[in-house]
């Protein structure tokens, strides 16, 4: 579905509000581990990138959470909670996880899955509500996102059942294999791969609700809006009532992450 310029606005920005002052006070813990000695292949390596920050309303109670991961191709990037979604009534979960070339697949997706199962187990006695914890990020963030909610087995290693994701809202993400992993194995990055590493491998009826979002087909990164619709067709044609496609038109790969976030807070508020 398109959307035009002044619809992707409007909804990046809800209302005019000063998107800080909207909610009331609010805490911020910063460099929380979500990994420790006991997790596996422990090292230097993930004590410095396996944390998060919590950005969460203060003296509330049964909050929405969203999980985000940063963008960066799986080799950059830092968490961050983005300037939209500060002062929502919402607690945002920031998360680093490690990178390429230092570590390979799956482990930037192993610790994306270990970041959301620390937020299942902790967000109650920050205030949050179990069952309102939604998952999104924007590029490599936005294909980390449906890797945890689509493959169940990342969580299931923590003991959690990804269906209890209320929502993945992944911004302009693979649905095929990501390029990095691709190029771990040699393969050219116009070559596409769909295998247990894809999104598109792990179609399912019974996953939580899907909403995909993209930039402008034409100015999108090389096929991004096309592989998003596709993963959008198959899980309509397998029985997965709750998938919806957004394409904003106008916006390119890095741009459409700014009207997106309108799209994020009315999921998240449940408009």
């Amino acid at each position: 579905m398109k959307h035009l310029l002044l619809l992707a606005l409007a909804l990046a920005f809800p209302g005019g509000e000063d998107l800080r002052a909207a909610g009331g006070e609010y805490l911020r813990e910063d460099n929380l581990a979500y990994r420790d000695e006991n997790s596996p292949g422990w090292d230097a390596y993930m004590k410095e990138r396996c944390v998060l920050d919590l950005y969460r309303p203060k003296g509330r109670r049964g909050f929405s959470t969203v999980v985000w991961f940063h963008g960066g191709g799986l080799r950059g990037g830092k968490k961050a909670v983005p300037r939209q979604l500060q002062g929502q009534g919402i607690a945002v979960v920031a998360v680093n996880y490690r990178l390429f070339p230092k570590v390979k697949c799956p482990s930037y997706i192993e610790d994306a899955a270990a970041a959301v199962a620390w937020t299942f187990k902790n967000i109650e006695r920050h205030g949050g509500d179990m069952k309102r914890i939604y998952v999104a990020g924007h590029s490599a963030g936005g294909y980390l996102t449906s890797m945890v909610g689509l493959d169940r087995s990342y969580l299931q290693a923590h003991g959690i059942d990804a269906d209890r994701i209320a929502g993945l809202i992944p911004f302009s993400g693979h649905t095929i294999t990501h390029f990095t992993p691709r190029e771990e194995r040699g393969i050219p990055d116009k070559q596409a791969v769909i295998d247990r590493f894809a999104p598109l491998f792990h179609v399912r009826d019974d996953a939580p609700p899907l909403v995909l979002i993209t930039g402008d087909r034409e100015l999108e990164m090389l096929g991004r809006y096309e592989e998003n619709a596709y993963l959008w067709r198959m899980m309509k044609v397998a029985g997965h009532e709750k998938t919806k496609l957004h394409e904003l038109e106008g916006f390119n790969h890095g741009g459409m992450a700014a009207p997106a976030f309108g799209i994020l807070l009315k999921v998240l508020k449940g408009r």
